[in-house]
């Protein structure tokens, strides 16, 4: 006999955007989180109480120590699996460091979610590896690194030998690495790739493949947004770089990032126009490139979508002289100091201009505080006086006072 209940409406797909890092993943997700009420509202769920909530979440899953913040993200990814198995409609997870996964954190994600009762759809970004190499290397020396370029580029080409960078950099970069991990138990048809427009690109054709990857074109929202991630150039790269060596001594971790990554990075030295770009040398573009050819080759036969084209993962040809970060010229170095410490006496006539505030506000505050208790001082000296007055008052008195006396 055939079961005949009815098995209710089919949810909606969760889509899973499990990285690469330096693709554009920090403003996706920025619109996301800013809009994520007004899409709730059409049925799309984003999933994040704060703006690093899938962050904290991805941290969780993979029970990765990160400066103490792991603290905070205990119990993280079951809430917000919790949360996407119970919504109706789409919903999206993004976070670049899900690329790092292993095989058992994947299967501990997957079913959380749902899968596969729930369907599931995998989304990677990527970019051709003669950008992303010095990407990755400015986002170690935006961490406080101080490893030279030469060495970086050493350790990733040769990961058998000791080091720390190739690990972590092949782990959120292996293309096809990634998706063997990410897309085993998942079939092909619900994988898609977003690749990354090559340089000289119509600035939004890179949200545009975004909007398509996601199904976002049905969906109202604002692109509005704050958070950047943006680059510098060869000297100033190199001056932070050098910060760091003094800076890892002296400065707190809590302090680093406001200074030094933010306020010298983020809103003064990536600002600098016409300092030479981050690039690879002849011989690391030849071995990307050739790595590159071999990717597109696995990518193509394993059936997944593309949003964009394979072909954006061959690399560009280098039309620069390559400018070594290690050894930049002093002058460009020199100049970018200044305006690095520029910024920091800004910054610091600033905070001048908050503690006279401040100080200003205490004072106002401790006047105020003296002057009630000038008015206690004075009703307290009328009770008194009004009390002693009396037969019953003058008995209080005395009981007060015996309370108050010390027991021998």
């Amino acid at each position: 006999m055939t079961d005949a209940r009815p098995t209710g409406p089919t949810k909606g797909p969760i889509l899973l955007h499990v990285g690469t890092p330096k693709t554009g993943t920090s403003y996706l997700q920025d619109v996301l989180f800013r809009n994520r009420d007004r899409l709730a509202a059409q049925g799309l769920l984003y999933p994040a109480e704060r703006f690093d909530g899938q962050f904290l979440a991805a941290l969780d899953l993979m029970r990765l120590p990160w400066g103490g913040l792991e603290k905070q993200a205990v119990g993280a990814w079951a809430e917000l699996a919790e949360k996407a198995r119970a919504w109706e409609g789409t919903v999206i997870i993004s976070h670049e460091i899900l690329a790092t996964a292993q095989r058992g954190d994947i299967r501990r994600a997957l079913e959380s979610l749902g899968h596969p009762e729930r369907e599931v759809r995998v989304v990677l970004s990527v970019r051709d590896l003669v950008r992303q190499i010095p990407a990755e290397w400015q986002e170690n020396v935006k961490h406080r690194r101080t490893l030279r370029y030469s060495k970086f580029l050493d350790q990733i080409q040769h990961p058998d030998r000791p080091g720390k960078v190739a690990p972590w950099f092949w782990g959120a970069q292996d293309v096809p690495d990634i998706l063997s991990r990410w897309a085993a138990d998942i079939d092909p048809s619900l994988v898609t790739l977003v690749t990354v427009p090559p340089s000289g690109a119509p600035r939004d054709l890179l949200w545009e493949r975004f909007v398509e990857a996601f199904g976002l074109d049905r969906y109202r929202y604002d692109l509005h947004t704050e958070r950047a991630n943006p680059s510098m150039g060869v000297p100033e790269t190199a001056l932070m770089r050098r910060i760091n060596r003094r800076a890892n001594a002296v400065v707190p971790p809590a302090d680093y990032r406001p200074l030094v990554r933010e306020l010298l990075g983020h809103q003064t030295l990536a600002l600098r126009s016409g300092s030479p770009r981050l690039s690879v040398p002849p011989h690391v573009w030849s071995w990307a490139d050739e790595l590159a050819t071999t990717w597109i080759t696995e990518l193509r036969s394993r059936g997944y979508g593309v949003v964009g084209s394979f072909d954006d993962l061959s690399p560009a040809p280098l039309t620069a002289e390559y400018a070594d970060p290690d050894h930049p010229k002093e002058r460009q170095v020199a100049s970018a100091a200044v305006e690095a410490i520029t910024a920091l006496l800004v910054e610091g006539a600033r905070q001048r201009e908050v503690e006279a505030q401040l100080r200003l506000e205490l004072a106002a505050a401790n006047a105020a505080l003296d002057s009630s208790r000038g008015f206690k001082q004075r009703v307290k000296g009328r009770v008194y006086r009004y009390a002693a007055g009396r037969k019953w008052g003058r008995k209080a008195i005395e009981r007060h006072k015996q309370r108050r006396s010390p027991r021998i």
